[in-house]
């Protein structure tokens, strides 16, 4: 059986795509932070434990026997860090220690090595969508990282004959998903109203399930090695579009009414919100069509299955909360 290993295998991503490889036919190998994890993860996959990442970290146990790495396990953005130095703190977890593994893969004599980067590194957003032919322009320190990242792998690549493929993916929702996601998807739940319905924008995203499908190509594609791809579910939508289909997918209404834009990023400037008010008024859209052509990629899901499964978990890990 071909191996795999994945980083960060108990996440969001992580999860969906152990699953996925191991129903592919793959031996899967996943790495955790903490002793209490390990049994978190599906019954037939090999556990182990990684409880911090950098430049000296040992891999070699998870390593061994691998036939290619997916490095899902990053130091993710957060709205508010607490760290002295975030910059440096990113670093240290997404440029030496992706660096340190990519290494110690090519010397184990890992052939293919996925890395899932974040459309972070195009930058925060404009009217065009994105390309993978754009100069980077990452704005905070987890895109500057991830950029970062990408360039010490490149340097791998070219060192030691490492099969590097990179995914840069947009907002990944699904079932489990957190964060700014879950907490819409609790606002309309509750049919709370929300001064939206003004915004004109467009947003791409991507259903976990698709990710997970273009991951799994990129391990073993010939064509992906050496290559970037960006990838969405290729269905662009306003932020008003796309809470009215969150909110058909709970079956609650949409409670929508205007207010200017203009007043939504000022008091986003008065609170300190500048980021999350931008997210919500600003578009950002990807041209996914380079994977498309060149691997043959299409998104098994669109997006209103995507939405449905997503809001199907949310509902049943509202009632078990309750229990």
């Amino acid at each position: 059986m071909r191996s795999v290993l994945i980083t960060g295998a108990n996440g969001f991503v992580g999860q969906v795509l152990l699953k996925r490889m191991a129903s592919d036919g793959w031996q899967v190998r996943g790495t955790v932070r903490s002793s209490k994890q390990l049994a978190s993860l599906p019954i037939g996959v090999q556990a182990v434990q990684i409880e911090s990442i950098a430049a000296d970290t040992d891999w070699t146990n998870a390593l061994a026997g691998v036939d290619a790495v997916v490095h899902l396990a990053a130091r993710v953005h957060v709205m508010n860090d607490t760290a002295s130095d975030p910059l440096s703190a990113f670093r240290q977890v997404n440029v030496e220690g992706t660096e340190r593994l990519a290494l110690m893969a090519a010397t184990t004599g890992i052939k293919r090595f996925v890395y899932i980067s974040s459309i972070k590194v195009n930058g925060e957003g404009r009217e065009e969508p994105f390309t993978e032919h754009d100069i980077t322009a990452p704005e905070d320190p987890y895109g500057i990282s991830k950029w970062e990242a990408e360039q010490v792998l490149h340097k791998v690549a070219k060192d030691t004959g490492l099969e590097v493929v990179i995914l840069r993916p947009p907002l990944v929702y699904g079932p489990g998903v957190k964060a700014n996601f879950f907490s819409l998807l609790k606002l309309l739940d509750r049919a709370i109203p929300l001064p939206l319905s003004s915004i004109n924008n467009l947003r791409s995203l991507i259903y976990v399930g698709n990710l997970v499908d273009a991951i799994s190509i990129c391990i073993t594609h010939p064509m992906s090695v050496g290559q970037t791809y960006l990838v969405s579910d290729g269905e662009d939508v306003s932020t008003p579009e796309l809470i009215r289909r969150v909110a058909a997918a709970l079956g609650r209404p949409a409670r929508l009414f205007p207010f200017p834009p203009f007043l939504m990023r000022f008091a986003g400037r008065f609170f300190g919100k500048t980021d999350a008010v931008e997210r919500l008024v600003s578009s950002l859209t990807i041209d996914s069509s380079k994977i498309r052509r060149e691997l043959g990629w299409k998104p098994p899901y669109t997006m209103e299955q995507g939405l449905r499964e997503t809001a199907v978990c949310y509902r049943k890990s509202m009632h078990d909360e309750t229990l």
